[in-house]
């Protein structure tokens, strides 16, 4: 007989958000979508967001710099955190975009290094180690 092996968890690169808006803004963004200015309404809405930000790109860059964050995705593996508890070391985790922890970072592991975590966009962890760090993210 076969051997079953599960195939491992897709994590999704995108959050899902929700938004509401006026029946006129949705007419004339369907309305572009019509035309093929865009492929739907998430597309368009993607393309506005990006615009956006790129026109607060240095403010942003700004502030990520003050706040000494890491921008973008930032993985944390138990070598890495085992190293910071051997050299004594508390980690404080500021990420801009998405912060994820390794299935093998064990929540004692994380509660000995991790001093805070503070992730503007998505933390990505198991449910255990949510809830050994819940009073450590902020």
């Amino acid at each position: 007989m076969a051997e079953i092996r599960p195939l491992r968890d897709r994590v999704p690169e995108t959050e899902k958000i929700t938004i509401n808006l006026g029946y006129v803004d949705l007419g004339r963004i369907d309305l572009l979508v019509q035309e093929g200015f865009y492929s739907n309404r998430s597309d368009f809405i993607r393309t506005a967001i990006r615009n956006q930000l790129d026109s607060h790109r240095d403010v942003l860059s700004r502030s990520v710099q003050r706040h000494m964050m890491d921008m973008g995705l930032r993985d944390f593996g138990r070598a890495e955190l085992e190293a910071a508890r051997k050299a004594g070391e508390v980690l404080h985790v500021k990420v801009v975009g998405l912060a994820r922890f390794d299935p093998d970072v064990s929540p004692e592991l994380a509660r000995a290094t991790i001093g805070s975590i503070s992730v503007l966009g998505a933390l990505q962890a198991s449910p255990e180690l949510k809830k050994a760090l819940a009073d450590r993210i902020l």
